[in-house]
């Protein structure tokens, strides 16, 4: 295995590994490294090491020569998120810009007492600092001509978003009467406001952020609506601090009356998972009240539209081209209405955790889940990539849709939520989950 290249340029290929010594840096009772560690012993492979992120974080994790080593989500562990958040209370939204500071360098550590050891990353740490920030991973897509969401935040030139008179005055220069107002390093639509004007000047978000009696922010299981641009602006001051990042607001195709979208996860450039998310609002995240859709009737939906469903797919591939350093990402498809258009809502870095679910007819992961198929590709090798390899038929042109380059693929943007009201849920930060 060699070294991930620079950012933005493609891997040259690895070699096959015959007999990796694995190691995962997670949480040990995290279910995301127990499934890992299941698929390397479906393998036949000597069992995968934990190198706990409390030690990582504290300095004292330690590799070996010739050990291949995985990145998984520091999250849902409170000590960890602690460490990450200085916070002692996981359900708080607030925190994500110290969580994201702390995170990224760790990795950066990591990386270097990995390399030191004579061990292997599996993926580039430079990665996912771009990922968990939104404004940095829009403007890499959209470099990449990559269609996204009309952003006013995209890039690190921005203009910084320091409370709510800055979101209404962006808005409103950008022309934009509906938007998502999102944490630049949130995950699991933690922190995300579904922001909605009219030419009366009034205004109302939806959202899973609780505010308490206090002031203090909350992640809740139930999404509520404020109504109130007095309430809308005391939630968007206090998340402020942590950075913001503005998209259009684009509406989504339905299915069974419902919003839907869907998780498609990109292994070595190709697409080998998917699953649709519904619900009654335009936030679909399982945890949040989406259901699990039902991908057959997407597929005829897009072929009754005249389009491809390769061409869906391809879409997730292009958006994942755009971060060549990752060996297996989680990307937001976002279907337009009338199934005919694809814009990607986000590239996650841990977008894998999607139990049960086997691979798509043709992708070469038939019968395997998300893990099973990321131990198979360490076992091949990384292939040889160029961006944007599979050519794309998707519309493009879709209002509110920025496209640089008539590159390859078509991304769009949007995920957020729309029930009723709270239920206080643990923290979110750095787990990617459906």
């Amino acid at each position: 295995m060699t070294h991930s290249p620079p950012p933005g340029q493609p891997p040259t290929g690895e070699p096959a590994l015959a007999h990796p010594r694995l190691v995962v840096v997670g949480n040990p009772a995290n279910r995301r490294v127990t499934f890992f560690r299941d698929a390397v012993r479906a393998a036949g492979l000597p069992e995968a090491r934990v190198e706990p992120w409390l030690d990582v974080l504290r300095g004292g994790a330690r590799f070996q020569p010739g050990e291949t080593v995985r990145l998984e989500s520091p999250g849902e562990d409170p000590d960890v998120d602690r460490l990450l958040r200085g916070t002692d209370d996981p359900t708080r939204v607030e925190g994500t810009g110290r969580w994201y500071a702390a995170f990224t360098e760790a990795t950066a550590r990591l990386a270097r007492n990995v390399g030191a050891a004579g061990a292997f990353l599996v993926d580039d740490p430079a990665e996912p600092a771009v990922l968990f920030d939104k404004r940095l991973a829009h403007a890499r897509l959209l470099r990449a001509g990559v269609p996204v969401p009309d952003s006013p935040t995209s890039g690190a030139a921005a203009p910084p978003v320091r409370g709510w008179t800055d979101v209404r005055s962006l808005m409103a220069a950008a022309g934009l009467r509906r938007a998502f107002v999102k944490l630049a390093h949130g995950s699991s639509a933690s922190g995300v406001l579904a922001v909605e004007t009219n030419g009366a000047g009034r205004v109302q978000a939806t959202t899973s952020v609780e505010r308490g009696p206090e002031g203090h922010l909350f992640n809740s299981l139930r999404v509520r609506r404020y109504t109130t641009e007095r309430e809308v602006a005391a939630i968007v001051d206090a998340l402020a601090p942590d950075g913001l990042h503005i998209e259009r607001w684009l509406p989504k195709a339905a299915q069974g009356g419902r919003v839907a979208d869907l998780r498609v996860v990109v292994i070595d450039g190709r697409a080998t998972h998917a699953v649709v998310r519904t619900s009654r609002s335009p936030m679909t995240n399982l945890h949040l009240g989406g259901t699990r859709g039902d991908l057959g009737a997407v597929r005829a939906a897009v072929s009754a539209a005249g389009g491809r469903w390769a061409d869906a797919l391809g879409v997730c591939e292009a958006a994942a081209d755009a971060f060549p350093g990752m060996r297996c990402v989680g990307v937001d498809l976002l279907p337009a209405v009338g199934w005919r258009r694809f814009a990607v809502g986000e590239v996650n870095a841990f977008g894998d955790l999607l139990p049960g679910l086997t691979g798509l007819p043709g992708s070469g992961a038939e019968g395997q889940d998300t893990y099973a198929a990321q131990v198979a590709a360490l076992l091949r090798g990384r292939p040889a990539r160029t961006p944007a390899r599979t050519p794309v038929r998707t519309p493009v042109g879709t209002a509110g849709v920025t496209r640089t380059t008539d590159t390859s693929d078509a991304p769009d943007t949007t995920d957020t939520t729309d029930t009723t009201d709270t239920t206080s849920t643990t923290g979110t930060t750095g787990s990617s989950t459906t």
